[in-house]
């Protein structure tokens, strides 16, 4: 499998949007937790989300796009679950 320079730029993309919103909802801030962290956090969650879609045949049947919502979802659902796993972790 080869990785082409446009699916990078969606995983950013996608990591970009998943992070911000697990930082929004988790922080409770507008902010999140920065920039950075929010793509750091969105991309682990990417890849937690898209690993558990995989595993679980979870298929939302949204339609495939270069960016779609269902990527959007399984990033978003990997990054809270990363954000409460590292919480667990912490105390």
């Amino acid at each position: 499998m080869s990785i082409t320079m446009d699916q990078v730029i969606v995983w950013v993309i996608i990591g970009i949007l998943a992070g911000s919103l697990a930082g929004m909802l988790v922080k409770r801030s507008k902010k999140g937790f920065g920039h950075f962290s929010n793509l750091l956090i969105g991309l682990i969650g990417a890849l937690i989300g898209g690993f558990l879609f995989d595993l679980f045949h979870i298929n939302l049947g949204l339609g495939k796009v270069t960016i779609s919502v269902e990527d959007l979802v399984a990033a978003l659902a990997g990054s809270i679950l990363f954000l409460v796993v590292l919480r667990f972790i912490r105390k």
